[in-house]
């Protein structure tokens, strides 16, 4: 197995869970500055996973 998958789906649950008191309705607002890191996450985590195999990445 590739190690890139694990590592890439761990970086998108962090980041998703990163982003979620964002999107909920009714929390305390969050500050951009804690919204970057967590997009940087589910972005990376998404790019490890979508080139974990040979060829071309989709």
């Amino acid at each position: 197995m590739n190690q890139r998958i694990p590592i890439g789906t761990a970086l998108m649950v962090v980041g998703t869970l990163l982003l979620l008191p964002a999107a909920t309705p009714g929390t305390a607002p969050v500050p951009n500055v804690a919204l970057v890191p967590a997009a940087a996450l589910l972005t990376y985590g998404t790019y490890l996973v979508g080139t974990s195999e040979g060829g071309r990445p989709v």
